[in-house]
């Protein structure tokens, strides 16, 4: 079975935060660097049930966990690029 395509935007509604780019990149920009020793989940400006999500979509490797692993690699990345 094929996993289901998830677009970037998609993810920052799931974690009910606004979805159009320019909202987006002021977050990734926000929060950019992230350090290399705090995972995504752990990362102090989520919610806890942010956090939850996040941490849940990688453990079980669910059709988020594509669209997750760009969002990490976005706020690690010194601008927020993506």
């Amino acid at each position: 079975m094929e996993k289901p395509f998830h677009r970037f935007s998609e993810l920052f509604a799931q974690l009910g935060l606004r979805m159009d780019e320019a909202e987006i990149r002021a977050f990734l920009q926000t929060h950019s660097p992230l350090p290399g020793d705090v995972l995504l989940a752990d990362a102090p400006f989520w919610t806890p049930a942010q956090a939850a999500l996040l941490r849940e979509e990688l453990q079980e490797d669910a059709d988020w966990a594509e669209v997750v692993d760009q969002l990490n690699a976005a706020l690690r990345s010194p601008a927020g690029e993506r």
